[in-house]
């Protein structure tokens, strides 16, 4: 990766997720992003348990490549797990087909069941690729592979300029709490509570406001014209090209095993 991406004005130390440097670091920003789009758009538009199931398995490979937290990774994945826990729940009693057993009157289906457990190894698949192409780069590293991909510069200018003031915001909003806490406030199940904390909110919600105004105006006297230029050239490599193919014929394995199990 760029060493000059990591001392642009769009740093942060919070953003990546922490993980040992592994050959995934080396791969091309934009290729890790293409690549993980195209499989979250095949795996989720996947009707079959063997493709499904088999990007999973690539999933976990990738978590283990890229050198993830294990027991990290899998607590932000449970987390999203127990959403998915109330799908398996209402979905087998809201589709049709062979029931599976009856409570006060409503049938639970197999095919529910199915459609639920395919839509949950769907997330989590799709989850972990992300987690391990996408989260393990920095966020400014992010926003300068979206820019060479040509995505709409206000969208990338949202994503660096979040990434750069969501830290001072943070500390505008720990100030205040201190604050509070020197006036005694202790947090209860009351009105006083609940008005102060809006009285909170609000304050931030105003002080960000002007600061946004504070930095607008600092950055138009500095000649800012609604650009944001980019400070690298970023290059593929053989390995990336090798990286990226790769992936792309496993895709297409997915995609045949998909229209072969149609095809049946």
């Amino acid at each position: 990766m760029p060493q000059n991406l990591e001392h642009s004005l769009a740093s942060w130390s919070g953003q990546a997720l922490k993980h040992e440097t592994s050959w995934i670091d080396d791969i091309d920003a934009r290729v890790r992003v293409v690549c993980s789009g195209l499989f979250a758009l095949v795996v989720v538009l996947s009707e079959q348990f063997t493709p499904t199931l088999l990007g999973l398995f690539c999933a976990f490979f990738l978590v283990k490549m890229s050198k993830l937290n294990i027991k990290r990774t899998l607590r932000r994945v449970i987390a999203m797990d127990f959403f998915m826990l109330a799908l398996i729940c209402i979905l087998p009693f809201t589709t049709p087909g062979e029931p599976m057993f009856t409570v006060f009157g409503l049938a639970a289906s197999w095919q529910g069941l199915s459609h639920a457990l395919l839509i949950t190894i769907k997330a989590n698949a799709v989850l972990l690729v992300l987690f391990s192409l996408v989260a393990t780069m920095s966020a400014s590293t992010l926003g300068h592979a979206l820019a060479h991909l040509k995505v709409p510069d206000k969208l990338v200018h949202l994503l660096l300029f979040m990434v750069r003031y969501l830290d001072v915001i943070s500390q505008e909003y720990k100030k205040m709490r201190r604050a509070m806490q020197a006036r005694a406030f202790v947090l209860r199940t009351n009105r006083h509570t609940w008005k102060s904390i809006g009285y909170l909110f609000g304050m931030l919600l105003i002080r960000s406001v002007e600061r946004a105004e504070r930095i607008s105006d600092a950055m138009k006297c500095r000649g800012f014209c609604g650009r944001y230029y980019l400070n690298d050239k970023m290059k593929i490599s053989n390995v990336d090209w090798f990286f990226g193919l790769f992936f792309l014929c496993f895709l297409l394995l997915l995609i045949g095993l998909n229209i072969h199990g149609l095809l049946q």
